[in-house]
């Protein structure tokens, strides 16, 4: 994978500039992040801290995992990492995944065993997370430091850019 991400970073601009209709702004980060460090399932959560609930927002594969509903937000040593330390969970075996997320065995049905959930803070405010699936221990340190480095800021640029479920 190159380590120049100019065009992706142009395209991704561009779309921001120019979609239109709710999902837009995400499939365009989606596509950013398939270029940056590769990914299998893509979504995003939206943190609603004062009711204490997540909802999915975007997903790239909807029948799996649709964009519907919400469930509590869990105050686990994920909750710890993502929200109070303010940096990504990383799992790179199933068996980590396992440890914070019920629902690991379709993520292993549909290929995955590794996860970046990079969490997104506006305005001192927790407002969700990217979440990025691939195979297991396919997070490697040089790929989670791309996701800082080069999708930290467009992942918030298309939290802003997307309406609110």
């Amino acid at each position: 994978m190159t380590t120049d991400h100019t065009a992706a970073l142009a395209a991704f601009d561009h779309a921001i500039a120019t979609g239109k209709g709710p999902g837009a702004a995400y499939a365009a980060l989606e596509k950013l992040t398939q270029a940056v460090v590769g990914v299998k399932l893509f979504t995003v959560m939206e943190a609603n801290m004062a009711e204490g609930i997540s909802s999915r927002s975007y997903s790239s594969d909807p029948e799996s995992y649709p964009v519907s509903g919400s469930k509590p937000i869990n105050r686990t040593h994920w909750f710890d990492a993502v929200h109070v330390e303010r940096r990504p969970f990383v799992a790179n075996t199933i068996a980590e995944i396992a440890t914070v997320f019920p629902d690991h065995e379709q993520i292993w049905s549909l290929g995955c065993g590794s996860v970046v959930n990079l969490p997104i803070f506006i305005a001192d405010d927790f407002m969700g997370t990217m979440n990025i699936l691939h195979e297991e221990h396919f997070y490697t340190p040089e790929r989670v430091k791309r996701v800082m480095d080069v999708l930290a800021i467009p992942a918030k640029l298309a939290f802003l850019a997307s309406p609110r479920i």
